[in-house]
């Protein structure tokens, strides 16, 4: 397989706006995180540990706050939904000298809890965010959005990454019912596109404003359902 080029090395290990690796409390996430090697497999699999479990998964975050979607500012509130962590997780992979960057994807999720359902108006969750880490050659996909006490609530085993193959959200649950399933990839980005996402997401799901699920959390709603 082809190497990646230095130029694009180069792009992919840099700060961004919003995957800002270059943070100081980003670094000390980053620095802190117990991994005892540098194989860069296993650092991106302690990584993506740390954020899938570090940060609890919200999907009531404020879509119109640009700071929903920043390293920093997710790694502050310990918790954001799936584009913000994944924000995380390729910042810190970048200050470990992991090339990183987000992919986007519609998906379908048949297991969110009837309030997240009836607040979105759908089970099409669009531009879902995860990862992509660049290891031996090759880009792997890494999502770390569901935290495991979530998890245990839905009926599903929390998603793991090895850094040798792609970790993406699980077709089945505990119980073999469809869980998750991607309908359309968007391509990957150096950074994430802020600007674009807050005016989509406004557009798509009108009953996720600040008013009317503000305050709303995940977990207990999955413990009641």
């Amino acid at each position: 397989m082809a190497s990646l080029s230095a130029t694009l090395t180069r792009l992919y290990l840099d700060p961004a706006d919003y995957v800002d690796s270059d943070h100081p409390d980003v670094e000390r996430y980053a620095r802190g995180i117990s991994v005892g090697t540098d194989d860069p497999r296993r650092i991106a699999s302690a990584f993506y540990r740390a954020v899938r479990d570090d940060i609890r998964y919200d999907p009531y975050v404020d879509y119109c706050n640009p700071e929903t979607f920043r390293a920093s500012s997710v790694l502050a509130a310990r918790r954001g939904y799936c584009v913000g962590k994944a924000s995380l997780y390729a910042a810190i992979c970048r200050i470990a000298g992991i090339p990183a960057r987000l992919g986007f994807a519609d998906v379908k999720n048949h297991l969110a809890t009837p309030k997240l359902i009836d607040a979105m108006g759908t089970d099409l969750f669009a531009w879902h965010g995860y990862s992509e880490v660049y290891i031996d050659g090759e880009w792997l996909k890494a999502t770390p959005t569901f935290n495991a006490s979530l998890c245990e609530k839905l009926g599903v085993k929390p998603l793991d990454f090895d850094g040798r193959s792609d970790a993406l959200l699980h077709p089945f649950d505990a119980k073999g019912q469809a869980f998750m399933s991607y309908v359309e990839t968007h391509g990957t980005f150096h950074d994430v596109p802020v600007k674009f996402l807050v005016r989509e997401m406004a557009r798509l799901y009108p009953g996720m404003t600040r008013d009317k699920v503000g305050g709303r959390d995940m977990e207990r709603e999955a413990s009641a359902a």
